[in-house]
Protein backbone atom coordinates (compact mmCIF):
# COMPACT_ATOMS: atom_id res chain seq x y z
CA UNK A 1 0.00 0.00 0.00
CA UNK A 2 2.85 2.39 0.88
CA UNK A 3 5.17 1.65 -2.65
CA UNK A 4 4.27 3.88 -5.08
CA UNK A 5 6.60 2.55 -7.38
CA UNK A 6 9.75 0.11 -7.08
CA UNK A 7 12.74 2.00 -9.23
CA UNK A 8 15.57 -0.08 -10.33
CA UNK A 9 19.36 1.21 -11.54
CA UNK A 10 21.08 -2.13 -13.62
CA UNK A 11 23.39 -2.09 -16.21
CA UNK A 12 22.09 -5.50 -16.62
CA UNK A 13 18.35 -5.53 -16.60
CA UNK A 14 18.27 -9.43 -18.37
CA UNK A 15 17.65 -11.88 -15.56
CA UNK A 16 14.30 -9.20 -14.39
CA UNK A 17 13.09 -9.80 -17.88
CA UNK A 18 11.02 -13.00 -17.12
CA UNK A 19 10.15 -12.02 -13.77
CA UNK A 20 8.22 -8.93 -13.96
CA UNK A 21 4.64 -11.24 -12.77
CA UNK A 22 6.32 -11.65 -9.52
CA UNK A 23 5.55 -8.05 -9.04
CA UNK A 24 2.87 -6.87 -11.42
CA UNK A 25 0.90 -5.01 -8.93
CA UNK A 26 3.67 -2.75 -8.68
CA UNK A 27 4.77 0.78 -10.70
CA UNK A 28 7.97 0.30 -12.46
CA UNK A 29 10.74 2.32 -13.79
CA UNK A 30 14.20 1.46 -14.76
CA UNK A 31 17.45 3.57 -15.38
CA UNK A 32 19.98 0.85 -17.29
CA UNK A 33 23.28 2.57 -17.64
CA UNK A 34 24.83 1.36 -21.01
CA UNK A 35 28.58 2.97 -21.53
CA UNK A 36 30.78 2.25 -23.97
CA UNK A 37 33.70 1.34 -21.76
CA UNK A 38 35.47 -2.11 -22.27
CA UNK A 39 36.71 -4.48 -19.64
CA UNK A 40 39.31 -2.67 -18.01
CA UNK A 41 37.04 0.05 -16.97
CA UNK A 42 33.99 -2.50 -16.45
CA UNK A 43 35.21 -6.03 -15.85
CA UNK A 44 32.25 -8.12 -15.50
CA UNK A 45 29.37 -6.05 -17.10
CA UNK A 46 27.95 -8.17 -19.97
CA UNK A 47 28.50 -7.61 -23.62
CA UNK A 48 27.40 -3.87 -24.66
CA UNK A 49 25.32 -5.41 -27.20
CA UNK A 50 23.13 -7.72 -24.95
CA UNK A 51 22.76 -5.01 -22.48
CA UNK A 52 21.04 -2.75 -25.26
CA UNK A 53 19.35 -5.95 -26.54
CA UNK A 54 17.58 -6.28 -23.04
CA UNK A 55 17.19 -2.83 -23.19
CA UNK A 56 15.17 -3.17 -26.13
CA UNK A 57 13.61 -5.51 -24.67
CA UNK A 58 12.63 -3.72 -21.36
CA UNK A 59 11.27 -1.22 -22.89
CA UNK A 60 8.91 -3.29 -25.11
CA UNK A 61 7.12 -5.16 -22.37
CA UNK A 62 6.93 -2.19 -19.41
CA UNK A 63 7.19 1.35 -22.30
CA UNK A 64 9.31 3.51 -23.26
CA UNK A 65 7.83 5.84 -20.44
CA UNK A 66 9.15 3.24 -17.99
CA UNK A 67 13.29 2.86 -19.14
CA UNK A 68 15.32 5.34 -19.16
CA UNK A 69 19.25 5.30 -20.31
CA UNK A 70 21.90 6.53 -18.09
CA UNK A 71 25.46 7.41 -20.29
CA UNK A 72 27.38 7.35 -16.96
CA UNK A 73 29.84 8.53 -15.47
CA UNK A 74 31.71 9.96 -18.44
CA UNK A 75 35.39 9.56 -18.13
CA UNK A 76 38.06 11.08 -20.47
CA UNK A 77 41.75 9.63 -20.87
CA UNK A 78 43.71 8.44 -24.14
CA UNK A 79 41.43 5.50 -24.82
CA UNK A 80 37.79 7.18 -24.28
CA UNK A 81 38.56 10.46 -25.67
CA UNK A 82 36.32 13.32 -26.42
CA UNK A 83 35.89 11.90 -30.04
CA UNK A 84 35.28 8.25 -28.97
CA UNK A 85 32.57 9.51 -26.83
CA UNK A 86 30.68 11.24 -29.39
CA UNK A 87 30.99 8.47 -32.08
CA UNK A 88 29.96 5.68 -28.94
CA UNK A 89 26.92 7.92 -27.89
CA UNK A 90 25.96 8.72 -31.86
CA UNK A 91 25.78 4.95 -32.14
CA UNK A 92 23.78 3.91 -28.88
CA UNK A 93 21.43 6.60 -29.96
CA UNK A 94 20.39 4.76 -33.42
CA UNK A 95 19.89 1.89 -31.17
CA UNK A 96 17.93 3.08 -28.45
CA UNK A 97 15.65 6.04 -30.20
CA UNK A 98 13.00 3.88 -30.26
CA UNK A 99 13.13 2.67 -26.80
CA UNK A 100 13.24 5.55 -24.84
CA UNK A 101 13.44 9.20 -25.32
CA UNK A 102 15.44 10.15 -22.59
CA UNK A 103 19.26 9.95 -21.20
CA UNK A 104 20.92 11.19 -17.85
CA UNK A 105 24.51 11.85 -18.49
CA UNK A 106 27.18 12.90 -15.41
CA UNK A 107 30.92 13.01 -15.13
CA UNK A 108 33.47 10.55 -12.97
CA UNK A 109 33.17 12.39 -9.55
CA UNK A 110 36.93 11.35 -7.60
CA UNK A 111 35.39 10.40 -4.48
CA UNK A 112 37.78 8.72 -2.13
CA UNK A 113 36.78 4.99 -2.88
CA UNK A 114 37.25 5.88 -6.23
CA UNK A 115 40.52 7.23 -6.00
CA UNK A 116 41.60 4.08 -4.20
CA UNK A 117 40.32 1.82 -6.83
CA UNK A 118 41.29 4.00 -9.91
CA UNK A 119 44.31 6.29 -8.91
CA UNK A 120 44.72 6.94 -12.36
CA UNK A 121 41.15 8.30 -13.26
CA UNK A 122 40.95 12.09 -13.91
CA UNK A 123 38.33 14.77 -13.41
CA UNK A 124 36.88 15.72 -16.88
CA UNK A 125 37.55 19.37 -17.63
CA UNK A 126 35.02 22.12 -17.73
CA UNK A 127 35.66 22.71 -21.49
CA UNK A 128 35.36 18.93 -21.81
CA UNK A 129 32.37 18.65 -19.97
CA UNK A 130 30.73 21.81 -22.35
CA UNK A 131 31.81 20.09 -25.72
CA UNK A 132 30.50 16.71 -25.04
CA UNK A 133 27.35 18.35 -23.75
CA UNK A 134 26.96 20.60 -26.71
CA UNK A 135 27.62 17.13 -29.17
CA UNK A 136 25.17 14.81 -27.18
CA UNK A 137 22.01 17.01 -26.88
CA UNK A 138 22.73 17.68 -31.25
CA UNK A 139 22.83 14.31 -31.51
CA UNK A 140 19.89 13.05 -29.14
CA UNK A 141 17.96 16.04 -30.60
CA UNK A 142 18.11 14.27 -33.80
CA UNK A 143 16.52 10.76 -32.56
CA UNK A 144 13.81 12.50 -30.47
CA UNK A 145 16.06 12.16 -27.04
CA UNK A 146 16.30 14.75 -23.96
CA UNK A 147 19.47 14.69 -22.23
CA UNK A 148 19.50 15.16 -18.76
CA UNK A 149 22.61 15.98 -16.14
CA UNK A 150 22.66 14.01 -12.70
CA UNK A 151 23.44 16.14 -9.90
CA UNK A 152 26.20 18.18 -12.02
CA UNK A 153 28.11 20.71 -11.15
CA UNK A 154 28.70 22.32 -14.25
CA UNK A 155 25.72 24.33 -15.92
CA UNK A 156 24.96 22.41 -19.39
CA UNK A 157 21.74 24.24 -19.73
CA UNK A 158 23.66 26.66 -22.46
CA UNK A 159 24.70 23.13 -24.22
CA UNK A 160 21.16 21.99 -24.13
CA UNK A 161 21.56 20.04 -21.47
CA UNK A 162 19.11 20.55 -18.67
CA UNK A 163 19.60 19.51 -14.86
CA UNK A 164 18.11 16.26 -14.33
CA UNK A 165 15.27 15.21 -11.75
CA UNK A 166 16.17 11.43 -12.26
CA UNK A 167 12.83 10.33 -10.48
CA UNK A 168 10.41 13.07 -10.28
CA UNK A 169 7.31 13.22 -9.75
CA UNK A 170 6.40 13.80 -13.56
CA UNK A 171 8.47 11.08 -14.38
CA UNK A 172 6.84 8.70 -11.68
CA UNK A 173 3.55 10.06 -12.61
CA UNK A 174 3.96 8.90 -16.45
CA UNK A 175 5.24 5.38 -15.78
CA UNK A 176 2.73 4.30 -13.29
CA UNK A 177 -0.18 6.30 -14.19
CA UNK A 178 -0.71 7.59 -10.71
CA UNK A 179 -1.16 11.14 -9.84
CA UNK A 180 1.19 12.02 -7.26
CA UNK A 181 1.28 14.86 -4.78
CA UNK A 182 3.83 17.49 -4.29
CA UNK A 183 6.33 16.33 -1.59
CA UNK A 184 9.56 18.40 -2.06
CA UNK A 185 12.78 16.72 -2.84
CA UNK A 186 15.04 14.59 -1.17
CA UNK A 187 18.60 15.81 -1.62
CA UNK A 188 20.64 12.79 -1.26
CA UNK A 189 23.78 14.94 -2.60
CA UNK A 190 24.13 18.36 -3.39
CA UNK A 191 22.48 19.49 -6.82
CA UNK A 192 20.26 16.58 -7.06
CA UNK A 193 16.57 16.95 -7.18
CA UNK A 194 14.73 13.85 -7.10
CA UNK A 195 11.57 12.80 -5.12
CA UNK A 196 12.23 11.04 -1.80
CA UNK A 197 12.86 7.66 -1.66
CA UNK A 198 14.28 4.77 0.19
CA UNK A 199 17.38 2.88 -0.51
CA UNK A 200 17.85 -0.67 -0.64
CA UNK A 201 20.94 -0.98 -1.80
CA UNK A 202 24.19 -3.00 -0.30
CA UNK A 203 27.37 -1.76 -0.39
CA UNK A 204 30.00 -3.82 -1.97
CA UNK A 205 27.74 -6.00 -3.24
CA UNK A 206 27.75 -5.75 -6.87
CA UNK A 207 30.07 -8.27 -9.04
CA UNK A 208 30.57 -5.73 -11.69
CA UNK A 209 33.44 -4.47 -10.25
CA UNK A 210 33.71 -1.16 -12.42
CA UNK A 211 36.43 0.81 -11.68
CA UNK A 212 35.00 4.26 -10.88
CA UNK A 213 32.19 3.08 -8.63
CA UNK A 214 31.98 4.36 -5.02
CA UNK A 215 29.79 1.46 -4.00
CA UNK A 216 32.17 -0.93 -4.02
CA UNK A 217 35.94 -0.59 -1.99
CA UNK A 218 37.31 -4.30 -1.85
CA UNK A 219 36.82 -6.88 -4.13
CA UNK A 220 37.25 -9.88 -1.83
CA UNK A 221 34.45 -7.87 0.54
CA UNK A 222 32.01 -7.94 -2.68
CA UNK A 223 33.17 -11.64 -3.39
CA UNK A 224 31.85 -12.64 0.48
CA UNK A 225 28.97 -10.08 0.33
CA UNK A 226 27.10 -12.05 -2.76
CA UNK A 227 27.82 -15.03 -1.09
CA UNK A 228 25.47 -13.85 1.45
CA UNK A 229 22.66 -13.41 -0.34
CA UNK A 230 19.45 -14.66 1.05
CA UNK A 231 16.71 -14.27 -1.57
CA UNK A 232 14.50 -14.93 1.32
CA UNK A 233 15.88 -12.31 4.16
CA UNK A 234 14.39 -9.19 3.76
CA UNK A 235 18.18 -7.60 4.28
CA UNK A 236 18.97 -9.39 0.94
CA UNK A 237 22.54 -9.77 2.28
CA UNK A 238 22.78 -12.39 5.39
CA UNK A 239 20.16 -11.70 8.40
CA UNK A 240 20.78 -9.87 11.36
CA UNK A 241 23.24 -10.38 13.59
CA UNK A 242 24.32 -9.52 17.33
CA UNK A 243 24.88 -5.95 18.12
CA UNK A 244 22.38 -4.97 14.92
CA UNK A 245 20.06 -2.30 15.51
CA UNK A 246 16.46 -1.96 13.60
CA UNK A 247 15.09 0.82 12.96
CA UNK A 248 11.90 1.01 11.40
CA UNK A 249 11.45 3.65 9.13
CA UNK A 250 8.46 5.96 8.65
CA UNK A 251 7.25 5.07 5.12
CA UNK A 252 4.37 7.08 3.76
CA UNK A 253 2.81 6.66 -0.01
CA UNK A 254 2.96 9.75 -1.91
CA UNK A 255 -0.96 9.14 -4.06
CA UNK A 256 -3.07 11.65 -4.42
CA UNK A 257 -6.63 10.42 -4.33
CA UNK A 258 -8.22 13.24 -5.48
CA UNK A 259 -10.70 13.20 -8.82
CA UNK A 260 -9.99 15.91 -11.32
CA UNK A 261 -11.90 17.07 -13.62
CA UNK A 262 -9.45 18.00 -16.91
Amino acid sequence: DLVDCLVFCTKNPAPMLSRFSEIQNFGKYFFVTITPYGRDIEPNVPEKSEVIKSFQELSKQLGKDCVCWRYDPILVNEKYSVAFHIKAFRQMCSELASYTDRCIISFIELFEKVKRNFPEAREVSEADQKFLAGAFSSIAREYGITVENCAGKTDLSAQGVIPASCVSKDVIQKATGKLLKDSGIQKIRENCLCLPMRDTGYYNSCPHLCRYCYANYDEALVSKTARQHDPSSTFLIGGPEPGDKITISDQKSLRDFQTFLF
